[in-house]
């Protein structure tokens, strides 16, 4: 992912936590907060309950993957923080890359909500 699409300072990170809008799945949690920036800005976020470095490194590697093709198509202006579930570890790609797009699409980040697809899990 380009830097100028990643939240990178800590700061950023614990104003979306605080003042964000929440997204839950088995996964992941996706917190969205609008920004002054013309762009959509992701940071992604593992905590130690995930595991060990390797572990957590690896969500994290899922985790901007699955979203790197999915960023031409975020509403710009949008702070976006990604936080990594224990679940995650197992899981195969193609489950992290629905999940994610299903948290965007929930947030009103990309296009519409596809009720059908709530009721997948």
């Amino acid at each position: 992912m380009k830097r100028r699409f990643r939240l990178t300072r800590s700061i950023d990170f614990k104003r979306v936590r605080k003042q964000g809008k929440s997204f839950a799945h088995p996964l992941m949690v996706l917190v969205k907060l609008p920004s002054t920036e013309d762009r959509p800005r992701v940071g992604i976020s593992t905590s130690r309950s995930i595991g060990g470095a390797v572990q957590r490194n690896r969500a994290k590697r899922l985790l901007r993957e699955s979203i790197h093709p999915l960023i031409p198509l975020l509403s710009p202006g949008w702070d976006i923080v990604l936080v990594a579930r224990t679940p995650l570890l197992t899981a195969v790609f193609q489950d992290v890359q629905s999940a994610v797009e299903l948290l965007l699409r929930r947030a009103g980040l990309t296009g519409p909500v596809d009720e059908q697809s709530l009721n997948v899990r």
